[in-house]
C-alpha cells in the first residue's frame, strides 16, 4: 500500500497555496517574468518569483518583522504550515521534520558581503547565523513545535525528493510515526549568476523537451508533504490523500554538473522506484519529469525514459516552465503536483513546447488532460549525478 500522505502544501510562482497552483496549472500560462527586488544581479534574468515579500510572509505567519529569518525558511514555513494544517502534538507519536535546501540563507549573506565590502558595515553580522542550510530546518521545526527529529538534506536538485524518500524509509524502519518532508529555496544572485556562468540560463521562457531549448529559468518556492504510518493514522484519523509507494536513488558519477548521455543514473533510479512500488513499468500513467530545459538534462532524461519504457513512454510533462527550476525545492513542489494529479485525475501540460527533439519519437503533453491516473512517477535529478525518482499512487 505504501506510506500514507495526509497533507500537502506549496508556494511558488504558480500560486501561494495548493488551490492557486491548481488553477494556474489548469490555465496553462507561465508566470515566469523578469526577476525584480534582488540587488546586484549581473544581468536581467527571467525567473519564477513568489508574489509575496519577506515582510508579507512574516506578517502572514505571525513572525516579528525584525526577526532574522532567511527567505528560504519563510517559504518553507508557508508551504509546510499548509501541509501540516493544524496537526496536533502528541507525545506518543514520534514526529520528525526532514527539510531540503541548497540556498539556505544565501541572500542575507550576499547582502552582508556587499555592506562589508563597500562600507565595512558589521551591523548585520548576525545574519550569517542563518546562512547554513540546517538553520532553516531548525526555524521550521520550532515554528511547528516539532522536536523529536530534525534533519536537513542538500543534494542539489534532488534534495527534496531525497528528503521525502528518507522520511518514508524512517517510517518503514519504525523510527518515526509521522514526518513532515519537502524542501525550499529562494532566488539569489549566487544561483542565478552561477547557472548563467554554466551557459544554461535561457534569456527567454524555457522550453522543456523542445528541440530548440537553450536552458532553464530559475524559480523559488517550497513544497511539503505529511507522511504517516498506520499507527499515526489510528491516532490522527487524518484523511489519506494518496500514497508514496515507490522510491529510488542512484548516481551515475558521470560529471560534476552534467547528466550521463546514456541516462544511466536516471534509469537506475526509475527502475528502483518501480520495483519498490511492486508494479510494472506499464502501470505508470503519468510522469512529472525533471525536465529542466537544458540540452543535456532533457536528452539524458529522455534516454532514460526510453531505456525503461521503450517506445511506450507514458504521458509525461515538465512543470518547470510554470515554476522555474526551484533547485532543492523542485522535488517537493513536484511531489505536491503529483498528488494533485492523482486527486483531480489530471495530467499537467508541458508549456512552451513546439518542436520535437530529433533524437526521440515521443513528445510531452502540451495541454491539460483529464485521464485515469493510478500511479505518477516524479523525477528529480541533481548535480554530481544524484538521481531520485518517486512514485505516488491512489
Amino acid at each position: 500500500m505504501g506510506i500514507a500522505i495526509t497533507g500537502i502544501g506549496s508556494v511558488s510562482a504558480v500560486g501561494n497555496n495548493v488551490a492557486e497552483s491548481l488553477l494556474m496549472l489548469k490555465a496553462g500560462k507561465s508566470p515566469i517574468a523578469p526577476v525584480t527586488g534582488i540587488n546586484y544581479m549581473r544581468k536581467p534574468y527571467l525567473g519564477g518569483q513568489v508574489k509575496l515579500s519577506d515582510d508579507q510572509l512574516k506578517r502572514e505567519l505571525g513572525l516579528e518583522i525584525p526577526n532574522i529569518v532567511p527567505r528560504t525558511a519563510l517559504l518553507a514555513i508557508k508551504a509546510a504550515k499548509e501541509a501540516w494544517n493544524g496537526q496536533f502534538t502528541n507525545a506518543s507519536l514520534r514526529t520528525g521534520v526532514i527539510s531540503a535546501t541548497s540556498v539556505g540563507g544565501m541572500e542575507l549573506s550576499e547582502q552582508f558581503y556587499v555592506d562589508y565590502r563597500e562600507k565595512a558595515d558589521l551591523s548585520k553580522l548576525g545574519d550569517l547565523s542563518v546562512h547554513d542550510n540546517g538553520a532553516g530546518t531548525d526555524i521550521l521545526a520550532d515554528y511547528l513545535d516539532i522536536d523529536n527529529f530534525k534533519f536537513t538534506v542538500s543534494t542539489a536538485c534532488s534534495s527534496a525528493a531525497n528528503a521525502i524518500m528518507l522520511g518514508a524509509r524512517m517510517i518503514n524502519a519504525n523510527l518515526l510515526d509521522r514526518v513532515l518532508v519537502g524542501g525550499a529555496d529562494a532566488l539569489s544572485n549566487f544561483t542565478m549568476n552561477g547557472f548563467d556562468s554554466l551557459m544554461i540560463y535561457d534569456a527567454e521562457w524555457c522550453k522543456p523537451f523542445d528541440e530548440n531549448r537553450k536552458g532553464l529559468n530559475l524559480g523559488e518556492g517550497a513544497g511539503y508533504l505529511v507522511l504517516e504510518s498506520e499507527r499515526s493514522l489510528e491516532l490522527t484519523r487524518n484523511k489519506v490523500l494518496a500514497y508514496l509507494t515507490g522510491w529510488g536513488n542512484a548516481n551515475d558519477a558521470y560529471h560534476q554538473t552534467a547528466s550521463s548521455p546514456d541516462g544511466k543514473g536516471a534509469t537506475l533510479a526509475i527502475e528502483a522506484a518501480i520495483k519498490q512500488a511492486g508494479i510494472r513499468a506499464t502501470d505508470i500513467d503519468y510522469i512529472n519529469a525533471h525536465g529542466t530545459a537544458t540540452p543535456n538534462n532533457d536528452l539524458s532524461e529522455s534516454t532514460a525514459l526510453l531505456n525503461v519504457f521503450g517506445e511506450n513512454v507514458p504521458t509525461f510533462s515538465s512543470t518547470k516552465a510554470f515554476t522555474g527550476h526551484t533547485l532543492a525545492a523542485a522535488g517537493g513542489i513536484e511531489a505536491v503536483f503529483s498528488v494533485m494529479a492523482l486527486q483531480h485525475q489530471l495530467a499537467f501540460p508541458n508549456i512552451n513546447f513546439s518542436t520535437p527533439m530529433k533524437e526521440v519519437t515521443f513528445r510531452p503533453l502540451t495541454e491539460i488532460r483529464e485521464m485515469k491516473i493510478n500511479h505518477v512517477l516524479s523525477n528529480s535529478f541533481g548535480f554530481g549525478g544524484n538521481t531520485s525518482s518517486l512514485i505516488f499512487s491512489v
